[in-house]
Formats: structure tokens, sequence, C-alpha cells
């Protein structure tokens, strides 16, 4: 009897281990499954991306940290169950980032452009989004993409 509560003990141990560990990211997380993505600006020029989809609670609280670059066609995109407003941070994140805060109607609400690494200051929506996009910092600025344009993709139709 001893020797089984010493055992369970030492299981009880281990697995609390197990997921402390996993609680906290050391690294970046493997590529996710991807989707193409579509930007219309007020202008009518359309930017295509494919960005990764992080479904997993695990996956979003990683999202790109430890990651050292972000392709200029690419990115991450976070659909939450429940429209809310999104809070975001750098932390662990060694590249700056633009935030796009999407509506449920695809209607981009705010933007956080070129956002600080390792920063763990809150990037807030202020305002219920159903989506946060993140890209390369800069890019919006560099295509000219505003609060009011339209980003297209499956994944926020429902599909």
């Amino acid at each position: 009897m001893k020797h089984l509560a010493l055992a369970l003990a030492v299981s009880l141990a281990v697995g609390g281990m197990a997921r402390a560990q996993t609680d906290e990211p050391t690294g970046p997380q493997p590529k996710l499954p991807t989707e193409p993505l579509s930007i219309q600006t007020a202008g009518g020029k359309v930017y295509h991306f494919t960005v990764e989809l992080p479904v997993t609670q695990q996956q979003q609280d990683t999202g790109e940290m430890f990651r050292t670059s972000i392709p200029a066609d690419g990115g991450m995109l976070f659909v939450w169950k429940t429209q809310r407003v999104a809070e975001m941070w750098m932390k662990n994140c060694p590249v700056p980032e633009d935030m796009l805060f999407i509506g449920k109607d695809g209607t981009i609400k705010a933007i956080a452009q070129n956002t600080v690494p390792y920063s763990t200051r809150v990037i807030s929506s202020h305002v219920p989004v159903a989506a946060t996009l993140e890209l390369q910092g800069g890019i919006t600025a560099k295509y000219d993409i505003n609060v009011g344009d339209k980003v297209i993709a499956k994944p926020l139709n429902g599909g």
C-alpha cells in the first residue's frame, strides 16, 4: 500500500510538472494550418495573404511568440468564439506586428501598427470584435490598409 501511495504521489507530481511546462511556451509553435485571406481597401485594392489559424487555447496563447519573422504575405488570424474586446500583447514576440481587429461583418474596427517587441503592455481593440489578425509590422501603412477596410476569409464567414 505504501508503494501504491508513493507511485500515485510521483504520478501526480510528474503530471503537474508536465502541465506546468506546457502552460508557458518556451519556443515557437509549429506552423499551423493555413487559410487564404484578402483585404480589400476602400480604394478598391485587394491584398492577398496566407494566414495561420490558431484554434486551441494553447495555440492562441502562444500565437507568434518566439518567431523571428512574419512573411509579408503571411500572418495569423485569431477567430474568437464570441465577440469580445480583444486584448493582446507582445510578450516573447521579437518582431513588430500590425494587429487588425475585425468586426463580425469583416470590417476592420481598429489597427495597432508596429507593436513593440517583447512588450507586456495590453493592446486592445477597445470595441467588441470577432477576430484579430496579426501581420508583419508596417504592412498596413505600406498597403494603405485602414479602419473600415474589409477582410475576406472563410473562417470569418463561418466557413
